[in-house]
C-alpha cells in the first residue's frame, strides 16, 4: 500500500502561483495563532465555569484579549538561564516543539476547490500521497523536542520529564499509528484530501468507532494533556521539563502544546468525521460543501475536539505512572490489533464477493468467541495474581517495621545535652522524664560534675 502511494499523482497541487501558496502560508499560521489565542481563554472559561468560579474577566471585553495580553508579558519577561545548561541544546529545544507543529497543518484540508482572484485552488497548503504520515511524523517530533529540554537543562526534574515523555512517546505513538490504518484500507489512499472525498456519503466515525475512539485516549497522551501529563506533572516533578525555561522559550512550550491540540483535532475531523463537509441537518443546504463555507464547518469540528480535551482536563484526575504505562501497552495496542485484522477480515471477504452483513457477521463472532476464551483462561490467572498481592500485603502489614517509629503519645523527650544547660543555670540537677520501666533519673549539674 505504502508503494501504491508513493506513485499516486495528486492533481490541483504543486501548479499554482507561488503568490497564492504564500497566502495560503500566511491563512496557515494566521489561523494557528488565533486559535491558540482563542483556546487559552477557551479553556480557562469552560474550566472556571465547571469548577463553578469566574475565569478571566479584566483583560479586553469578557475578558477575550486574556491570552495576548499573557504573551506580550511572557515575551518581556527576564530570562534565567541555569549555570548547568548545555546552552545549545537548551535553546534549541523550545524551537524543536514549536517547528513540527506549525509544519504538520500543511496538508491539513480547509475546504474544497474555490476561485481565488481568478485563479481555482484547493483550501490547503498542500497535499501529499502519503499526507497522513506527514501529520503523524511532525507531531512525534515535536516530542524530541520535551526530551532535549529535559537533558539540557541540567536539572533533576526536567531530567524525569524529558524520560517519561520518551516511554510516552514510544508507547501512545503505537497506538496512535495503528488506530489510521483502517482509515487507509477503506479509504484506499493516504492523502488526506482523498479521506476527506472517501467520506462523500458517510463518515468514517460511524464504522471505525473504536478506531475513533483509540485514537481521541492516544492524541491525550501524545499531546501531554490531562489526565496523561506526566511529563510536566507539577506535583511530583515541579514543573517537569520546563521547569528551568521563563520568558519567550516557556511561552514556545505552550504555543506548542496548544497548536498541536489544534492539530489533533483537525486530523480527526479530517480521519473520521468528513473533514471540511458539512454535518446533518446543515448538509441538506445544497451550498453547504461549496464556496468558502465549509471553513465554518470545519473550524467547528475543530473546536469541538478541543472542548473535549478541556473537558478531559477539569474531570479526570492524573493516572499514576503505572497505569498509565499498562493501559497503553495492555489495554489499547491489542485492542486495536484485533480492530485491525477483524476490519482486514471483513474489506477482503467483501472483495471476494460476500454480501457486507455476511462479511460482518462471520468475523465479529469469531472475534467473539476468541474474546470469551481469552477472559475465561485470564480470570484464573488475575485472581491467583490478586490472592498472591493480598498476601504479601498481609504479610508486609504484620512485619515488625524496621525504621524508628516516633512515640505513640506524641510526647517529644527533652535532650540530655538542653537538661544538662537548665541545670547549670538553676544550679540544681535536672530530671528527664521518667522512662516506662524505672525510677526517674536525673543528670548532675555542671558544678557537681566539678
Amino acid at each position: 500500500m505504502m508503494v501504491e502511494a508513493v506513485g499516486q499523482t495528486l492533481p490541483g497541487f504543486g501548479d499554482q502561483p507561488v503568490w497564492i501558496t504564500l497566502i495560503k502560508v500566511v491563512g496557515v499560521f494566521a489561523f494557528l495563532v488565533v486559535m491558540t489565542l482563542f483556546s487559552i481563554v477557551f479553556e480557562r472559561k469552560v474550566v472556571g465555569r465547571m469548577q463553578n468560579r469566574i475565569g478571566p474577566n479584566r483583560v479586553g471585553p469578557w475578558g477575550v484579549l486574556q491570552s495576548l495580553a499573557d504573551g506580550v508579558k511572557l515575551a518581556f519577561k527576564e530570562e534565567i538561564i541555569p549555570a548547568l545548561a548545555d546552552k545549545p541544546v537548551y535553546w534549541i529545544a523550545p524551537i524543536v516543539s514549536a517547528v513540527p507543529a506549525f509544519l504538520a497543518f500543511s496538508v491539513i484540508p480547509f475546504g474544497p476547490q474555490v476561485s481565488m482572484f481568478g485563479h481555482h485552488t484547493y483550501l490547503q497548503l498542500t497535499d501529499l500521497p502519503v499526507g497522513v504520515l506527514v501529520v503523524f511524523a511532525c507531531s512525534s517530533l515535536g516530542v524530541y523536542g520535551i526530551v532535549l529540554s529535559g537533558w539540557s537543562s541540567g536539572s533533576t526534574y526536567p531530567l524525569l520529564g524529558g524520560l517519561r515523555s520518551a516511554a510516552q512517546m514510544i508507547s501512545y505513538e503505537v497506538a496512535m499509528g495503528l488506530s489510521m490504518v483502517a482509515v487507509f484500507l477503506l479509504s484506499n489512499t493516504m492523502s488526506t484530501s482523498g479521506i476527506v472525498a472517501a467520506q462523500a456519503h458517510h463518515w468514517w466515525v460511524l464504522g471505525l468507532f473504536p478506531s475513533f475512539a483509540i485514537y481521541a485516549i492516544s492524541v491525550v497522551g501524545e499531546t501531554n494533556r490531562a489526565p496523561f501529563d506526566l511529563p510536566e506533572a507539577e506535583s511530583e516533578l515541579v514543573g517537569g521539563f520546563h521547569t528551568e525555561y521563563s520568558s519567550f522559550k516557556f511561552a514556545m512550550f505552550f504555543l506548542a502544546e496548544y497548536i498541536n491540540m489544534v492539530t489533533v483535532s483537525a486530523l480527526a475531523a479530517t480521519l473520521f468525521l468528513g473533514g471540511w463537509r458539512a454535518p446533518w441537518p446543515i448538509s441538506l443546504w445544497h451550498d453547504a460543501n461549496t464556496g468558502w463555507w465549509p471553513i465554518l464547518w470545519f473550524t467547528g469540528k475543530v473546536v469541538i475536539g478541543f472542548f473535549i480535551f478541556v473537558w478531559l482536563r477539569g474531570t479526570l484526575p492524573r493516572l499514576r505512572y503505572d497505569q498509565f504505562m499498562a493501559f497503553g501497552w495492555k489495554v489499547l495496542i491489542p485492542i486495536n490489533l484485533v480492530w485491525i485484522l477483524t476490519i482486514t477480515a471483513i474489506h477482503v471477504l467483501h472483495e471476494h464477493g460476500w454480501q457486507w452483513w455476511r462479511a460482518i457477521v462471520v468475523p465479529g463472532c469469531v472475534v467473539v468467541i476468541v474474546a470469551i476464551i481469552a477472559i475465561t483462561l485470564a480470570e484464573p490467572a488475575a485472581a491467583r495474581r490478586r490472592a498472591e498481592r493480598e498476601e504479601d500485603e498481609a504479610v508486609e502489614a504484620a512485619a515488625v517495621p524496621v525504621f524508628p517509629v516516633p512515640p505513640m503519645d506524641l510526647v517529644v523527650p527533652t535532650p540530655p545535652r538542653m537538661l544538662t544547660k537548665i541545670g547549670a543555670s538553676t544550679g540544681r540537677p535536672a530530671e528527664l522524664p521518667a522512662p516506662a520501666d524505672g525510677p526517674t533519673s536525673t543528670v548532675p549539674s555542671s558544678e557537681g560534675e566539678k
